[in-house]
């Protein structure tokens, strides 16, 4: 990865105006609607492939897998402006994230060589097998079990639940029990899956609003070689901590309500006397979680596994997130007009708020997790 002082200011400044120059084009040709939660739900493969055209995605990663060997901070940046239009970024962002620094950190070169250069231009899509049914937030209690075989090729079986996306990625990098009876942490091994492998089956879990992008995905004896095996056989709880840093602390753990903060601000119907109060209480919170996510940032950059300040970051966003509901409809003095750009984010703000402190750890759990870091 990229010295952040390779980049100066004015070059951050003149990316993020490319960005938002970008943006606003893709807006007016009606490429896409601004939306609450676009990282999740806003899935385009063809919006992704433009920000693979671009050198968008795979940023920071070596030029010999097809990254642009660009500076963590002007990632950051690119996250940003796209999360605060609401772009389809859904169909990337697991992959960009998260999944192309755990090969980067623990894949052979030939499993780099095979999923990152297509995954930085836009054409190869990863999403995550972690939760299960009866596992809920305690990541270490995963049972579904990978057998061994005689030839080397392992044996899937178990379900994977909330599985964002899986219906239109490519492959699904999987947690699994390798050794039956194992110490709770011990024992796991991390697979890519192939999802259009025979026995691989993915069944919608829709939202009460309806819409669809979790997914319970069902392994039955899905056949997997030894090379599609990430990192070590039994040592995946050491990858995937370093993994979880990645997932609870970028800017899509603050940013999932953007959309409905700057509707708010453009609302023509609100006074001034209530707008000036609440966007100062909403951009006040937003700063300082921003500031926590960039130190996150920052630690992964000097090729550290922040996983305090990572949980810090994401109960303090997700915190955020769902408050800035409440203090947007407290910034109104009657309910936005229906069919208003407001109005409709601010129900779809309500709709997915829910998960907002649920997903990439429940805020029990995050603070279990900060308490026995510090010692408490």
């Amino acid at each position: 990865m990229a010295d952040h002082s390779r980049v100066s200011a004015e070059q951050i400044g003149d990316l993020r105006r490319e960005v938002r120059e970008f943006v606003a084009e893709q807006l007016a040709a009606g490429s896409f609607t601004p939306m609450v939660d676009s990282w999740l739900r806003g899935y385009s493969a063809e919006f992704t492939l433009e920000l693979g055209k671009r050198g968008w995605l795979g940023m920071v990663w070596p030029a010999e897998y097809g990254g642009h060997e660009r500076t963590g901070l002007e990632r950051f940046t690119v996250m940003e402006e796209l999360l605060a239009a609401g772009a389809p970024v859904s169909a990337h962002w697991a992959g960009d994230r998260q999944i192309g620094p755990a090969l980067l950190r623990n894949g052979s070169p030939e499993q780099c060589e095979r999923f990152l250069p297509g995954m930085a231009a836009g054409e190869i899509f990863f999403c995550l097998g972690l939760s299960e049914p009866d596992s809920g937030s305690d990541l270490a209690s995963v049972q579904t079990a990978a057998i061994r075989q005689d030839d080397g090729s392992w044996l899937l079986r178990g379900t994977k639940l909330w599985t964002s996306g899986a219906h239109h990625k490519h492959y699904m990098l999987t947690l699994c029990r390798s050794t039956p009876g194992s110490k709770r942490h011990e024992g796991l091994t991390q697979f890519i899956v192939d999802l259009h492998a025979p026995g691989v089956t993915i069944r919608p879990v829709y939202l009460l609003s309806g819409e669809h992008h979790f997914n319970e995905v069902v392994l039955e004896d899905v056949r997997v070689e030894a090379d599609m095996v990430l990192g070590e056989v039994d040592q995946a709880w050491r990858q995937v901590t370093a993994e979880l840093a990645d997932e609870r602390s970028g800017p899509e753990r603050y940013m999932s309500t953007t959309g409905l903060i700057t509707a708010y601000a453009a609302a023509p119907d609100v006074p001034d006397d209530y707008r000036h109060d609440t966007l100062g209480r909403l951009v006040s919170e937003l700063w300082s979680a921003r500031a926590l996510s960039t130190q996150v940032a920052a630690a992964v950059q000097r090729g550290e596994t922040p996983s305090l300040l990572a949980a810090t970051a994401k109960d303090v966003g997700t915190q955020f997130e769902q408050r800035s509901i409440d203090i947007v409809r407290s910034g109104l003095p009657t309910p936005p007009a229906r069919g208003t750009r407001l109005a409709r984010l601010l129900d779809e703000a309500i709709t997915h708020a829910p998960g907002f402190t649920l997903r990439g750890g429940t805020t029990q759990m995050l603070r279990s997790v900060i308490g026995k870091k510090l010692g408490m």
